[in-house]
């Protein structure tokens, strides 16, 4: 296998006694929590090198959907929880037979591999912070008390702690600072609390928010608000490595392996969508499953709004062009439909022309898509991001994502007309056009797919498609619409038996 061994130059963010800490631990790895001070700097394979970027990747990008949804911290940190177990799971020392420093060395290696996709421009660096500024705040507040304090003293945060003397001297102000402390407690946490001096500037959101004393360019700060500081150094130190790597990144031009992943990465962060979703059921769907006869039913009731509009405009102009075959044909291989019903389906749809002609010019191309000619590869479906990045739609052309290509008052239109017998009311779409309008397709997507089946699926805003996740694949929207409806379906008979039995 090809090994990709990181480089040094590009990714060493400034120096941290900190580093000499971890060279010097019996583990590369002995605290879960990381600042990330050090690059790999052992060989990483190509199959790791992307596959631990794209598990992350997961991760922030539905951060970034959480704020553009403006979920409450407590439903961030649930949703970043769920996805971290499923994606990238990272348990405490505590969890002695779990692989800790293999789960470590991939949170590690996802961590670089994604600083050198996303430290190419301004808006990446700045999107990348603040998302990996959530996730270790949410694994901060979810780690253990004595491996947090462990983590802290591993560390030097040049942090000047303030003497008995000092404290007592400005007593009235450290007192009179705002806090969530009941006056009659005050005292009392005053002569247990800590307190410990830094520059101002380090605490930004603590002097907005005026929760410390300022006294000659000092910030004094209680020991309670000492996550603040920990997650301003964090930012600090991660801005600063970014800078630092996107110097050094056009070292990495020769290299031909690399940079394809680097550029989908950052492509799918630019886009909102991580990465291509995979059914585990796949594989089995493309030998059958659904026939013919069934797609136009299954567009109604289970079709995202990219797959609607191709089948609509199949359906009017008994026709397609050649990209929006190619992204619906892929899309119903993986649903479900076999060669054979394939091109029954398209031979019905194609209504227009001859036997001849069909034969001649699409039956070849339905059997390539399938691995039944030319290279036989088997081709996937297209992912959102895909859809969104590459082969734009031209004039008369169908493909692409409605949400991305349609003037707004043709997105609202369509999406009255296809999901109004869903649930989907006018009244829905200003919150739905204000995602699309900050360029977040995904998350306005996945908004729909909760607002049309909150009534037959029962599914909660925030809830996605399942565990607060978003919608990154138009054959996952589909695959857990059809769960939904059969869980629906299921229950009913399962109710009528129990009526018929108590009858």
């Amino acid at each position: 296998m090809f090994k990709a061994k990181e480089r040094k130059g590009p990714s060493t963010p400034l120096k941290s006694s900190s580093a000499q800490v971890q060279l010097h631990s019996t583990e590369p790895y002995p605290h879960r929590l990381n600042f990330y001070d050090l690059p790999p700097i052992f060989d990483v394979t190509l199959e790791e090198f992307e596959s631990a970027a794209l598990a992350r990747l997961r991760i922030l990008a539905e951060i970034e959907s959480s704020f553009v949804r403006n979920r409450s911290y407590d439903e961030l940190k649930a949703v970043t929880k769920t996805q971290c177990d499923k994606y990238l799971t990272l348990n405490a020392n505590s969890a002695s037979t779990c692989d800790l420093q293999g789960e470590r060395r991939r949170d590690h290696v996802g961590h670089f591999v994604l600083r050198l996709a996303f430290c190419r421009s301004e808006e990446l660096r700045r999107r990348f912070v603040k998302a990996e500024m959530m996730l270790f705040r949410v694994r901060w507040d979810s780690d253990d008390t004595r491996e947090r304090e462990a983590f802290l003293s591993s560390r030097d945060f040049d942090w000047v702690p303030v003497d008995d003397k000092e404290k007592e001297m400005y007593k009235t102000q450290l007192m009179a600072v705002p806090s969530n402390i009941r006056p009659q407690d005050l005292e009392a946490h005053f002569k247990k609390d800590k307190y410990y001096k830094v520059r101002w500037t380090r605490v930004p959101d603590l002097v907005e928010k005026r929760r410390v004393f300022l006294k000659g360019g000092w910030a004094y700060v209680p020991a309670r608000e000492q996550s603040s500081m920990v997650f301003q150094e964090f930012q600090t130190n991660l801005e600063k490595a970014l800078e630092m790597t996107a110097k050094a990144l056009p070292r990495l031009d020769e290299d031909t392996r690399l940079l394809p992943i680097l550029n989908n990465l950052s492509q799918g962060f630019l886009a909102g969508v991580p990465s291509e979703w995979l059914s585990s059921s796949s594989s089995a769907a493309e030998g059958g499953g659904i026939k013919a006869e069934e797609v136009d039913e299954l567009a109604r009731k289970h079709f995202p709004m990219c797959m609607r509009n191709l089948h609509e405009s199949l359906m009017r102009d008994r026709h397609l062009k050649h990209m929006g075959r190619l992204q619906y044909g892929l899309f119903l291989k993986v649903l479900g439909l076999s060669i054979d019903e394939a091109i029954t389906f398209w031979r019905r749809s194609f209504s227009k022309i001859t036997d001849d002609k069909f034969n001649k010019e699409y039956r070849y191309n339905i059997r390539h898509s399938y691995g039944l000619e030319g290279r036989r590869a088997n081709y996937p479906a297209k992912s959102c991001q895909q859809i969104l990045m590459q082969d734009q739609p031209g004039p008369n052309e169908s493909h692409g994502c409605p949400y991305r290509h349609f003037s707004e008052d043709n997105l609202q239109s369509a999406l009255l007309a296809s999901y109004a017998p869903h649930g989907l009311t006018a009244a829905d779409l200003p919150e739905i056009m204000h995602t699309v309008r900050a360029g977040h397709y995904h998350v306005a997507c996945t908004r729909v797919f909760e607002i049309t089946h909150a009534r037959s699926g029962g599914v909660k805003k925030g809830e996605g498609v399942g565990g607060g996740e978003s919608v990154t694949h138009p054959n996952q929207y589909a695959a857990r619409s059809r769960e939904l409806e059969k869980a629906r379906l299921e229950k009913a008979e399962s109710e009528r038996d129990a009526m018929v039995v108590d009858g």
